[in-house]
């Protein structure tokens, strides 16, 4: 027998909601995979002391996050570490993009239709 699908994640799809543009998506799928390698190398950094190790898991992990904070840039949102301490502090923040519409006026001019 065939089960029917279940049904997902509310994290997921509440991560989905608030990655909506390709691009930020992209530049997620990028950079989250770097920033976690940068924080699995610190206990590897501690144990063998090594500097090298340690500016490559300082760069893959800062440059993981830089590449999801301008996704967050282009979606118009605040990133999900931000967002909590907003909250905390009882700052106003952007979760999820704004709604935006496929064609848009220029300002000041109204939308003309073609056609009689």
């Amino acid at each position: 027998m065939i089960e029917p699908p279940l049904p997902g994640d509310p994290r997921v799809e509440r991560w989905l909601l608030r990655h909506q543009r390709p691009t930020s998506f992209i530049l997620h799928l990028i950079g989250i995979p770097p920033t976690l390698l940068g924080a699995l190398f610190v206990p590897v950094y501690l144990t063998m002391l090594s500097w090298p190790l340690f500016v490559l898991a300082l760069a893959l992990f800062v440059g993981g996050y830089v590449l999801q904070f301008a996704g967050h840039l282009l979606e118009g949102t605040d990133p999900g570490e931000i967002i909590y301490f907003k909250r905390k502090l009882g700052r106003p923040y952007v979760e999820f993009p704004p709604v935006r519409r496929s064609h848009q006026p220029p300002s000041g001019e109204p939308e003309t239709t073609l056609g009689g």
